[in-house]
């Protein structure tokens, strides 16, 4: 049984970028395995990375982000204890894998954990987020810089910037750039659906988790992440952020999204603390006191 599995998907990366985060997560001093699973139009990346830790996985055509983690998804399930969804624009200290598998095992009653994201300039990224309303999205993607700022306030709210990035924070929409899981929690929630090709995939698997298990923020663990918000600069990406957008509150609601309403309000209060589900595994029921919900 591996201890951390992991998986980048690729699509024509830098060489240079892609070692870099590779070799973050190679170093660890766990029992490991990457998945390195190439989107791209050739498999020229095939032979940059060789390691007897790495299984290189080819699929001749771009199948998606969450598409492609799931190849990966699938072979660790049942073969390892936890699970990294890593982007390839990542950098950390292998030593923060230790600190995370830690704070897991302690509770066994989180299904997700993200550590503190900094950009390459040391500032804080604001990657916890409430769940989506339409207006949430469609003003911070889809809207020229001088309305967003008349909205300031509200986008603020959404991305949590009133609460404390120095403290632990249960929050059910966590970014995709960097998300340990339980491997277990696979068995239970699902994988990532497919009918999102890119974007918003993230938020729809972390708040699956999120109904059974807790999902949490854990600044005491730090990456860096590069961030480049390339659907701002890209007609094509662009496309794929409004496809997605329109899928997910098809899926979940758009104005009648009652829990998103409900789970939202409680985030705001200090004492957030959600209420565990019927159908969730018995090995969940006891919180740990280690979690202090900021």
């Amino acid at each position: 049984m591996l201890e951390i599995s992991c998986s980048i998907v690729m699509f024509h990366n830098p060489v240079e970028e892609l070692r870099i985060a590779i070799e973050s997560f190679l170093n660890s001093s766990k029992n490991i395995r990457l998945y390195l699973v190439d989107n791209s139009a050739d498999d020229s990346l095939r032979y940059k990375f060789l390691s007897p830790q790495i299984d290189y996985i080819f699929n001749g055509k771009n199948l998606g982000y969450g598409a492609g983690h799931n190849i990966a998804i699938k072979k660790a399930r049942g073969n390892s204890q936890y699970h990294i969804i890593l982007n390839p624009d990542i950098e950390f200290n292998p030593a923060i894998l230790d600190g995370l598998y830690d704070f897991m095992q302690q509770n066994s009653n989180v299904g997700l954990v993200m550590p503190k994201v900094l950009y390459k300039n040391g500032l804080t990224q604001y990657l916890c987020k409430k769940l989506p309303s339409p207006a949430d999205l469609f003003l911070r993607r889809f809207f020229p810089g001088p309305v967003k700022k008349l909205f300031n306030k509200i986008l603020a709210e959404y991305e949590l910037r009133h609460k404390d990035y120095n403290s632990i924070m249960e929050v059910p929409n966590l970014s995709g750039c960097f998300m340990f899981i339980r491997t277990a929690v696979f068995e239970h929630v699902g994988l990532f659906d497919e009918q999102y090709f890119m974007y918003l995939e993230d938020t729809d698997l972390s708040r699956r988790i999120n109904k059974y298990y807790r999902t949490i923020y854990y600044p005491f663990e730090t990456i860096t992440h590069g961030y480049s918000k390339a659907s701002y600069k890209s007609f094509k990406l662009m496309k794929h952020h409004l496809n997605s957008s329109i899928k997910y509150f098809n899926k979940w609601g758009w104005f009648t999204d009652k829990n998103r309403l409900s789970i939202n309000q409680l985030i705001n209060r200090s004492s957030f603390k959600p209420q565990l589900k019927a159908a969730e595994p018995k090995a969940l029921l006891h919180p740990q006191p280690h979690i202090i919900i900021a």
